[in-house]
């Protein structure tokens, strides 16, 4: 490719509503331009970059066995429908109506489509099993789209669905695609985790994220450097805290705290650390009768240290409030403990409340809550002697940095990570509600194993900015630079010389099979490198008449801080040898 032919239209300034890195370098850089809210076209330097990424995907995903094809962006709501999900997605579900007045949706992803198509064409166990991917455009209706192509409305998906005859092969399955997808990754070139996560509301009990470091990742990422321990901060667990409780030291103490609400603030004015202090989390549980209505609720009351946050998932998983919690009201809450929050405890309660520990706390002597009174708390509360052992004890906060890793091998370390990629396994969860059946061996109907691959293909350029980027533009890993090599001749319209040397590269480089884009545009050495800096191409090589006359051309990769001559007849090898690095 040639530059006079390609389209390059880099900007000094990035748009005022480009929130992030990526989101400034990618516009700056002209691989993008925005349409509309969350939506954007994919220029031609832009994607380039997806379609490298799109290929790795692909090599990967047919090496392991799985097979292309393709699904509609538009679906019939009806598969929706069948698995209830037309009516429990929110809003990001875009529902469309047709000239006939039916149902449509755009799709997000493709379980219920795919599932169709198994129940139809893998008939018998002899099918299975079986791995059926595309690379699609989905659609998901953000309330608020934001970081470019970081939460886009419209964005490019690799999806793919293992469908076998029992667990144990949907488990062989879902090991194959967490295999493929560290292949996938490593070829990137990006640094990344996988860490355990829980499934979320797309269901199963088995779940990875492989999420790309970097600083301003939205995604907080526990792992031991001392071992093979990582998960995100939903599923992460620290070791569980050790007994014997300590024995209670101090009496239970009616203290003042006037205006001072907050677990920090109290430990600030009684000068002990947040970590003798407890919060109280008053949550409620609604049932409902046939029609929707509320019959009975239920008010709870969790106590969390002073210094630690509530885990919603874990919280989720507690027997009681699996089935669905919301935070209570304020009456429902002045109704149990005789007090608005903000000074609330276990201790002096108006109504019984349903009493959940975390095991953290559960081991506390000694400690302060709130004592159910404006500008009170209770300091020296003990287990046992000012309250009654807690008989429902869960993890139920999140972990912090220099926990104990549950494994046992040192502290728990937090690094910031953007999610690309999440591999499921979703059991029948699909299967069954759709009716999903095969014949089995034995001539009976059994419904599919499935597991659920996802990787964010246009996600993933916005990942490898915000980990790769300097003051100068974007640092792209060789695999997947818009062009891996660009030749940046210096007054070729005035120098047959340097015009000819640099043709004469540009098509030795083609030849050898690299990806290498000259810059024939006639531009300023300045204008000329701040361009493909900003662009990112990792390799440049300059040619200009004085080093000719040496017999050099100077090479730089986008990382070195200066250039180095090399011999014009050796500078093929040279890149190459640096391709290989």
């Amino acid at each position: 490719m040639k530059a006079s032919q390609f389209l390059i239209t880099t900007l000094k300034e990035a748009p005022a509503d480009a929130e992030v890195v990526s989101h400034r370098l990618m516009t700056r850089a002209g691989m993008v331009r925005k349409l509309g809210a969350g939506i954007y076209n994919y220029m031609p330097m832009g994607l380039r970059v997806i379609r490298k990424i799109e290929n790795i995907v692909r090599e990967e995903m047919n090496r392991a066995g799985a097979v292309e094809m393709t699904m509609p962006v538009v679906q019939p709501a009806e598969l929706w429908q069948e698995t209830g999900r037309f009516e429990k997605m929110g809003p990001e579900l875009l529902r469309i109506k047709d000239r006939h007045d039916r149902d449509f949706v755009v799709q997000p992803t493709s379980e219920e489509v795919v599932t169709d198509v198994a129940r139809q064409e893998l008939r018998s166990y002899k099918l299975l099993p079986r791995n059926l991917y595309q690379i699609q455009t989905k659609f998901r209706d953000e309330r608020r789209p934001r970081f470019g192509l970081m939460r886009g409305r419209e964005f490019i998906m690799k999806d793919a669905y293992s469908f076998d005859r029992d667990e144990a092969g949907a488990k062989a399955s879902y090991q194959a695609m967490a295999a493929a997808y560290r292949r996938i990754f490593d070829r990137f070139g990006l640094r990344y985790r996988a860490v355990a996560a829980d499934s979320g509301a797309i269901g199963g009990d088995l779940s990875e994220e492989f999420q790309v470091i970097a600083a301003t990742g939205e995604d907080a990422i526990v792992y031991c450097p001392n071992s093979d321990y990582a998960a995100n901060m939903e599923k992460a667990e620290a070791l569980a805290p050790t007994g014997p409780r300590p024995a209670p030291a101090n009496p239970l103490t009616r203290t003042p705290t006037p205006g001072k609400a907050t677990c920090a603030d109290v430990a600030a004015l009684l000068g002990v650390p947040l970590a003798t202090t407890v919060k109280s989390i008053v949550l409620a549980t609604d049932e409902l009768d046939e029609a929707g209505e509320v019959v009975k609720s239920t008010v709870w009351l969790l106590l969390l240290r002073g210094d630690h946050d509530m885990n919603e998932v874990k919280v989720a998983k507690v027997a009681g409030l699996d089935k669905g919690f919301r935070f209570a009201t304020v009456p429902e809450i002045e109704a149990h403990f005789g007090c608005k929050p903000g000074y609330l405890g276990p201790i002096g309660l108006k109504q019984p409340v349903r009493l959940v520990v975390d095991r953290e706390v559960a081991v506390m002597a000694d400690w302060i809550c709130g004592g159910n009174e404006i500008d009170v708390h209770l300091t020296g509360v003990n287990w046992g002697r000012d309250l009654p052992e807690p008989t429902q004890v869960a993890d139920i906060r999140n972990v912090v940095e220099g926990d104990p890793s549950p494994d046992g091998k040192g502290a728990l370390a937090i690094e910031r990570g953007i999610e690309v990629g999440h591999v499921f396994y979703l059991g029948t969860k699909y299967s069954k509600a759709m009716n999903a059946t095969f014949l089995d061996e034995d001539g009976k109907p059994k419904h599919f194993e499935m597991g659920c691959y996802g990787i964010g293909i246009t996600r993933l350029p916005a990942a490898a900015i915000e980990q790769n980027h300097d003051e100068r533009g974007i640092v792209w890993p060789d695999a997947i630079a818009p062009f891996t090599v660009v030749v940046c001749p210096i007054g070729m319209d005035r120098s047959a010389d340097v015009k000819a040397a640099a043709d004469n590269l540009y098509m030795q480089l083609l030849n050898d099979g690299v990806d290498v884009i000259l810059d024939d545009r006639g531009e300023r050495p300045g204008a000329m490198f701040a361009d493909w800096e900003l662009i990112g191409v990792p390799h440049r090589i300059t040619i200009g008449d004085r080093g000719l006359k040496a017999g050099e051309v100077e090479y730089q990769h986008r990382r070195d801080s200066a250039a180095t001559a090399v011999k014009l007849a050796d500078i093929v090898a040279h890149v190459k040898g640096r391709l290989q690095a």
